[in-house]
């Protein structure tokens, strides 16, 4: 069995698969990671761990030794590349992108035809485009929701607000409205850019990953959601890594 592990500075998700398919998956805080029941109850049949991940180096060491101590299997993480299998990166320096923004893409690359945009809705907002010929045109990056709602509550403490998450893209009527139907508006106008953008490049597929993607469908986002492309593309490169 093979144990597929996208681990972001908020979630880790996970994906045990086997010969018959897939035998459990779901997602955890990062602290929780050892207290997934399947690391106990399939750790002497599991024979691989693959990550993707964009966590710091010191919480990359944490995450890799509670792996090794639950799973007595290797652990194989694996980075953003210039090019894989007709996919180019437009970085000239490919270790400065994010690997889970590497494996969305190339997940999409397998699995569409044409061009593509993928966003990632997480703790930030990644959003790449790739064109018909599999060259990566570049990118965005915004903070996402949660990260927007931290940073109103702890740098304008004074101002008082619940979150709500409203999906109201309207004039606020009190402040935690305002705060609301603010970052409604914000989501609402990025999904509005980026089908603009869509058509500008060319683009035939649009595919949204990550916890916020329904907020973004909810506020105008013409796209496929898929919720597991990081762990997708990430067991494509590891089966074909394995091939070589």
């Amino acid at each position: 069995m093979k144990l597929l592990v996208d681990a972001g500075n908020t979630r880790v998700k996970w994906r045990l698969s086997g010969a018959a398919g897939v035998v459990g998956q779901g997602a955890v805080l990062f602290d929780e990671v050892a207290s997934i029941p399947e690391l106990a109850n399939y750790a002497q049949q599991i024979t691989s761990i693959v990550v993707s991940t964009v966590i710091s180096e010191e919480r990359r060491r944490q995450l890799n030794d509670v792996l090794l101590e639950r799973v007595k299997a290797p652990v194989r993480f694996y980075w953003a590349e210039t090019e894989r299998r007709g996919l180019r990166n437009a970085y000239e320096d490919p270790a400065r992108m994010g690997a889970d923004r590497w494996h969305a893409m190339y997940g999409a690359w397998r699995l569409c035809s044409g061009g593509f945009a993928v966003i990632d809705a997480g703790s930030a907002i990644t959003i790449d485009y790739v064109d018909a010929s599999g060259m990566h045109l570049g990118g965005y990056i915004l903070p996402g929701v949660q990260m927007m709602f931290r940073s109103l509550r702890t740098d304008a403490a004074r101002i008082g607000f619940d979150v709500n998450e409203a999906l109201t893209p309207v004039p606020g009527h009190d402040t935690g409205e305002c705060v609301n139907h603010g970052l409604a508006w914000l989501s609402s106008s990025v999904s509005e850019r980026i089908m603009k953008d869509v058509e500008f490049y060319g683009l035939s597929h649009v595919l949204v990953t990550g916890g916020d993607a329904r907020r973004l469908l909810d506020l105008g986002l013409s796209a496929r959601e898929i919720p597991e492309l990081v762990l997708d593309g990430l067991e494509r490169i590891d089966t074909e890594e394995a091939g070589r």
